[in-house]
């Protein structure tokens, strides 16, 4: 048996101003993708399904991975889409099946469901009858042209992400009852107009939780092969931006049915919970100055690794301008900058600004006096998955008391990955700005005194009403305030 495989993610913001392109992409091609083997990610896990069967050989075509960042250029799309198709294509004609391992909140000028065209042009070259099963993060945005194309998918269960690996797993075996057992996947799909944020969402302590964990039951239980609930990138401003329940059975429409509208009638009157909970900045300022600490000041409103240019400066100025006299750790992105500072050298004394470089119309550049106390070339690998991060060349500055790790180019910022790898150590500070929703809670809750949810503009801010949708289906809450919803299921089998 012959496994084509494939890999292409990225998540965007289309509220960033500025557009990403084919160079965001990391791309490996051929064997270079077994190098995934051992890693907590989707392929590692689907590798190490594969690899126990003497009698399954895979066939790696292409993984194409960016990070999160504004909408994709249509040159860039047009040159990716060319090249994942050709590697798809050159080894098709010997493939039993395929496993295409997608986030599902992309989107391109001029193709505002690319996981939707690549599914759709792989069937065609896969013909009607070869298996295909994806999986997807369940930030993606999960479309009717993706489901009438696939034969079986698997989410992640979840967040923060830590079951990469889980979800290969679930998709290889899937695929393999498919084939060798001759499992044909129904799928129930009901569609909830909500879009959600906020704590309630962390997959431990909310009540999101809760209902991903009946997801986990039915399908541990034999109820459903596969089971999820997609909550979509509030920040993908696309036609099909939702919330959405799949539920997977072998040929059990009854069942798909009554499991997915069952858990799309708890998830609905809970949708008021899963908002997020902000603070305003002056006020945390002010509790902050009280209080021991450290605290958290989380400005998920920038974060990198929901689609934000990362060069908000509005927490570190309001605390600079309020005059929090604490140790303050931050992160920025800033090329300018950051090229002053490589030109000028450790313990260098030099004025630039910081933040406002891609969006000056949320930030106004700062102007500061600075030592150049590191310099780096940016490269970390991320705590939990273990995948590289490329920063571009990265120094750290300080000035009164301020410490800003000063970034090329933005890169996923969910862990502490780009502070340990230039030389800092949150916990010695007072005050550390986190520009991720949230991260793992070891990570920075457990020994933190608070973290506050703080209220600031940007191109990922919970405050979804200020975003400025205007592509989505509407009514959806919370951006019509009087939405009504009456639970009905799509059925999708091939």
């Amino acid at each position: 048996m012959k496994i084509l495989i494939l890999e292409v993610k990225q998540e965007i913001s289309s509220f960033n101003p500025l557009p990403s392109g084919y160079d965001n992409f990391h791309i490996l091609e051929g064997d270079a993708l077994l190098r995934h083997r051992g890693l907590n990610t989707e392929l590692g896990g689907a590798f190490s399904v594969f690899d126990a069967r003497p009698d399954i050989e895979v066939l790696p075509t292409i993984l194409a991975a960016a990070g999160s960042a504004g909408l994709l250029s249509a040159d860039g799309w047009a040159r990716l889409s060319k090249q994942v198709l050709a590697a798809v294509a050159a080894q098709i004609d010997e493939a039993d099946a395929v496993y295409a391992c997608l986030h599902g909140a992309m989107a391109a000028d001029g193709e505002l469901d690319p996981e939707g065209y690549l599914l759709t042009e792989i069937r065609r070259l896969a013909g009607p009858n070869t298996p295909i099963v994806i999986s997807l993060d369940l930030h993606g945005i999960l479309t009717d042209r993706m489901l009438k194309q696939i034969d079986g998918l698997t989410l992640y269960h979840t967040y923060p992400h830590v079951d990469f690996g889980d979800t290969g797993v679930r998709a290889a075996k899937l695929l393999l009852k498919i084939v060798d057992e001759g499992v044909k996947p129904l799928m129930a799909r009901v569609v909830i107009p909500a879009l959600v944020r906020g704590d309630e969402l962390v997959t431990a302590t909310g009540c999101y939780g809760d209902m991903i964990r009946e997801c986990q039951r039915i399908e541990r239980d034999g109820t459903a092969l596969a089971a999820g609930i997609m909550i979509g990138n509030p920040f993908t401003d696309v036609p099909e931006l939702c919330s959405q329940v799949i539920v997977s059975t072998n040929g059990d429409r009854a069942t798909a049915e009554r499991e997915a509208i069952r858990l799309a009638e708890e998830f609905w009157p809970q949708r008021f919970r899963m908002q997020g909970k902000l603070i305003p900045l002056g006020r945390a300022i002010a509790q902050a100055k009280t209080m021991r600490g450290p605290v958290i000041f989380t400005d998920a409103a920038d974060a990198t690794s929901s689609g934000a240019t990362g060069d908000s400066n509005a927490v570190i100025a309001a605390l600079r301008t309020a005059g929090y006299g604490g140790r303050v750790l931050a992160q920025i992105v800033d090329p300018r900058a950051a090229a002053a500072a490589h030109a000028a050298g450790v313990g260098a004394t030099i004025e630039v600004t910081l933040g406002g470089y891609h969006d000056p119309k949320r930030y106004t550049p700062m102007p500061v006096k600075a030592q150049v106390k590191l310099l780096s070339d940016g490269n970390a690998r991320l705590e939990t998955m273990k995948t590289p991060l490329t920063a571009g060349p990265t120094a750290v500055l300080t000035f009164d008391n301020f410490t800003v790790v000063v970034l090329s180019t933005s890169v996923s910022l969910f862990d502490r990955a780009m502070y340990y790898a230039n030389g800092c150590n949150p916990p010695d500070f007072d005050l550390i700005v986190v520009k991720s929703p949230h991260c793992e809670h070891h990570m920075f809750e457990a020994w933190a005194e608070k973290n506050f949810n703080i209220d600031a503009p940007g191109a990922t801010s919970a405050d979804l009403k200020s975003l400025g949708h205007t592509i989505c289906a509407r009514p959806i809450y919370p951006l019509d305030p009087d939405v009504k919803f009456t639970p009905g299921a799509t059925i999708y089998s091939r």
